[in-house]
C-alpha cells in the first residue's frame, strides 16, 4: 500500500478494539475481506451532548484534577499518545480510527457553565486538554476551546492550556485578558528539533520553530509560558533536551516540565508497528530502552514511577533535565494563578 495514503497520518493500522464484537472491513466479490482504509484516511466528526464538563483524576502524578476535553479523538496523530487507548470506549479503535474519528462535545461550554453555577462548585485550575490536544485542527471549525476560555474569562475561573498546534494564536486576545487577570498558565509541548521525526512522530503538529516563536509572541504580550518536554523517547529524543529548554527559556517560557514514555494498552502496538517502519535500525534499541526505565515493561501504571520512569536509565534523563533547567530557567517561575476573580453568578447581581 503506497505511502502517500497515509500521508499526514501516525498510525498506519487499525488495531482490534477488545470492547467490539464486531470489525469494519471492505468485502471484495472473491471473498477476501481487506482491511478498511484502502483509500486515504478522511476524518469524520461525530458531534456528542457533553454530559459533564469536568473531567476529574485522582492520580498523585499530575499537578491538576481538573480537566477539560472538548475532542476525543485527535487528527495530530501522535505515535505515542496514551489517549488513543481511551477513544476505544467510544467505539474505535486505537490506530488510524483515532486519528480520523473526532467526537465533538458540541455544548460543552454550556454544560461547563452549569457546573460552574452550582452552589457546591469550589474552584479548581482546570486543564485545557487532559487527554486529546483543546487546539486540534477540529478547534478550527468548531471553536470550543475559544469558547471554555471565553467562559474562564467571565466567570474569573483560572485555567492551564497544554498545546502542540499553533493554532492557540488564533485566540492571544482572550489569553491576553485572562492573564492580565493571573487566570491562565500555557503551555507549550515540544519534544524534539528534527522535522523528519516530526513528520513521522507527530506529524500534524506545529514545528518546534513555530512553538518557539509563540512563546516569544505570548510572553511580549504577558501571556506566562512553559514548556513540557514531553515525552521524552530513549534513544530517539533525549538528546534534545538541553536544547528544547535553552531555546524555550531564551523566547520567554517561565517554567519546564517533562515525562517519559510508556505504552500502555495498544498504545504499544501502535508505536511498535511505527517505530519498526520508521526506524528498523534502532527499534529494538528504544523499546529496550523503554523497558529501562519502566521496570523491564514497555507499559507502567505504577504511581511514580510511569510519568518520570526508574532506574539509571531514568536518573540520567532527569539530571540532564534537571541540570539544564538550572542553568537556563534559573529564578523563573510561573505567576501564581488567582482565585479571588471567581464569581460564576456574577451577571445576575445586574438585575
Amino acid at each position: 500500500m503506497s505511502d502517500d495514503i497515509f500521508k499526514g497520518r501516525g498510525s498506519k493500522i487499525t488495531p482490534e478494539n477488545p470492547y467490539l464484537k464486531r470489525k469494519e472491513v471492505v468485502e471484495h466479490v472473491e471473498g477476501l475481506d481487506a482491511e478498511k482504509h484502502t483509500v486515504r484516511p478522511v476524518t469524520k466528526f461525530y458531534r456528542e451532548h457533553a454530559k459533564n464538563g469536568l473531567s476529574t483524576n485522582n492520580s498523585p502524578d499530575l499537578p491538576l484534577n481538573y480537566s477539560v476535553n472538548p475532542y476525543q479523538g485527535c487528527e495530530h496523530g501522535c505515535i505515542y499518545c496514551y489517549a488513543r487507548n481511551s477513544h476505544q470506549y467510544w467505539g474505535f479503535d486505537a490506530g488510524l480510527g483515532f486519528e480520523t474519528n473526532i467526537v465533538v462535545k458540541h455544548d460543552i461550554d454550556l454544560v461547563l457553565r452549569k457546573q460552574f453555577e452550582a452552589k457546591n462548585y469550589r474552584p479548581q485550575t482546570i486543564m485545557l486538554s487532559g487527554n486529546t490536544d483543546c487546539y486540534q485542527p477540529a478547534e478550527k471549525r468548531y471553536e470550543l476551546t475559544r469558547k471554555v476560555l471565553e467562559l474562564c474569562l467571565a466567570v474569573g475561573h483560572p485555567v492551564s492550556v497544554i498545546t502542540k498546534n499553533s493554532l492557540i494564536q488564533r485566540d492571544e486576545g482572550v489569553l491576553s485578558a485572562l492573564a492580565k487577570k493571573n487566570l491562565v498558565h500555557v503551555y507549550f509541548s515540544v519534544n524534539h528539533l528534527s522535522p523528519r521525526l516530526k513528520a513521522s512522530l507527530e506529524p500534524r503538529t506545529a514545528t518546534a520553530q513555530k512553538k518557539f516563536a509563540l512563546i516569544r509572541r505570548f510572553s511580549e504580550l504577558g501571556i506566562p509560558c512553559g514548556v513540557m518536554v514531553a515525552p521524552i523517547i530513549p534513544a530517539l529524543n533525549n538528546q534534545d533536551i538541553p536544547e528544547i529548554i535553552r531555546k524555550s527559556a531564551e523566547a520567554g517560557a517561565l517554567a519546564a516540565g517533562y515525562t517519559v514514555v510508556r505504552l500502555n494498552g495498544q498504545v504499544k502496538d501502535v508505536f511498535k508497528a511505527w517505530i519498526r517502519e520508521v526506524y528498523p535500525d534502532r527499534a529494538d534499541k528504544v523499546l529496550h530502552q523503554i523497558e529501562q526505565v519502566h521496570g523491564g515493561k514497555v507499559n507502567d501504571t505504577t504511581w511514580g514511577r510511569r510519568i518520570k520512569g526508574d532506574g539509571p536509565l531514568a536518573s540520567m534523563i532527569g539530571q540532564i533535565f534537571s541540570s539544564a533547567k538550572g542553568k537556563y530557567l534559573a529564578g523563573r517561575t510561573m505567576p501564581a494563578l488567582d482565585f479571588s476573580h471567581f464569581n460564576a453568578n456574577g451577571q445576575m447581581r445586574l438585575f
